[in-house]
């Protein structure tokens, strides 16, 4: 039996900003589920093989609420989690998700989603034209990654012209890396706020848009804020940084971006390894609601088990030589979108927004390389979703 760990291991190798914390290869060799210590001494388990992550995302006894969980890194000035507030769908179990996710699945199908890629197109290329405009040294998250889901997820919600730059403004507030708990849930109860006034407006003159479907729907308005509020923080944040640490990652690996520059049409692989390869959504946590068996080891109910989805992909019994980003590899399987009844309900938009953007930056500016060392790029580290804070970026022919 090996020892229990002390602590999640959350130190990255030096020099190294796109891999996982190298512990956690160390401990997936020994054991994929191992016995773990939280922060407010709860005694739970750490999950980091790929077959085992996928069998407890999977497995119904197992419970995604809040309020039954141990976090496995501390939350200060938080010694007990709140039940998800109304129209989050991550913190809660069915048969209260199944009825949200019935209501929403049908708006984020495939191919509704890859109809929306010639505008995403369009948004891409005008903050692409209003990069060139201002000339190098640009910031890609500001100037790019942020900007483009933005306004996507607000022409999806609907959110009036005029109002959009005010949106993004709180909604990038409300995923803030430095903010603090009051300042993220004050930017949230704006959000909110802003939503259920559009819910109204929505009702009562419907537009073409996802939030006047919604209103068609039995979902209360209040429930409607609430969606309204989860769909954008769970989508804008982690798609801009997907873009920008994509592009970091890239920028390093100069034949894959080549590959990728010459053979366009490989980018729906191309994203897949991306996802795989830097697992931004990192950790994930479930808490057992009976004694479950995994791995040869029983979990008691009432005890957290934390999943390491970047150690999960990049586990070489899944993935050959898992630590390499290679543009040609099959990364089908991979966990960065979850697995089981909470996978991701925006996949699918995700996968469009960077399947156009990735492709669309490297044919306007080839010559785009790092304005700074590398290993003077600002990481995000610390919070759920892994980044950059900037990426200077500059090209030729300015």
């Amino acid at each position: 039996m090996n020892p229990e760990l002390a602590s999640l291991p959350t130190e990255r190798p030096a020099g190294c900003p796109f891999d996982p914390p190298a512990e956690l290869a160390r401990i997936r060799e020994q054991s994929p589920i191992r016995r773990m210590r939280y922060p407010d001494g709860h005694l739970g388990w750490l999950v980091t093989g790929h077959a085992l992550a996928r069998e407890v995302a999977s497995d119904l006894r197992f419970s995604s609420r809040y309020e039954l969980m141990h976090f496995p890194t501390p939350l200060p000035g938080v010694t007990e989690a709140p039940p998800a507030p109304v129209g989050d769908l991550t913190g809660i179990d069915p048969p209260h998700h199944t009825r949200y996710r019935k209501l929403l699945t049908g708006k984020f199908t495939v191919r509704r989603m890859r109809l929306l890629t010639d505008r995403i197109g369009e948004i891409s290329a005008e903050h692409l034209d209003a990069m060139a405009l201002q000339g190098p040294p640009a910031d890609l998250v500001r100037a790019y990654a942020q900007p483009v889901p933005a306004m996507v997820i607000c022409e999806l919600l609907g959110v009036p012209y005029a109002d959009r730059e005010s949106f993004q403004e709180k909604a990038l507030s409300m995923n803030d890396a430095g903010a603090t708990l009051d300042e993220i849930g004050a930017a949230y109860t704006g959000i909110q706020e802003y939503v259920r006034e559009l819910v109204l407006a929505k009702r009562a003159k419907p537009t073409d848009d996802l939030l006047s479907d919604l209103t068609t729907t039995e979902l209360t308005d209040e429930e409607l804020a609430g969606v309204g509020a989860f769909l954008l923080g769970a989508g804008l944040d982690t798609t801009a940084n997907m873009i920008a640490l994509g592009t970091f990652a890239l920028l390093e690996n100069p034949d894959q971006l080549a590959a990728l520059r010459a053979d366009p049409g490989k980018a729906d692989q191309a994203v897949e390894e991306l996802l795989r390869y830097l697992t931004i959504t990192h950790t994930g946590a479930r808490a057992a609601l009976e004694d479950v068996e995994i791995g040869g080891q029983l979990v008691k109910a009432g005890e957290t088990v934390t999943i390491s989805a970047q150690a999960a992909n990049r586990d070489p019994e899944k993935f050959a030589n898992p630590d390499v980003l290679d543009l040609q590899r099959h990364a089908a399987g991979h966990l960065t979108f979850g697995h089981g009844v909470h996978q991701c309900l925006g996949q699918q938009l995700a996968r469009v927004e960077m399947r156009v953007a990735f492709p669309a930056l490297l044919d306007r500016f080839p010559g785009l390389r790092l304005a700074i060392p590398a290993e003077e790029v600002p990481m995000r580290t610390g919070t759920d979703i892994y980044g950059v804070h900037r990426l200077p970026v500059t090209w030729d022919g300015a």
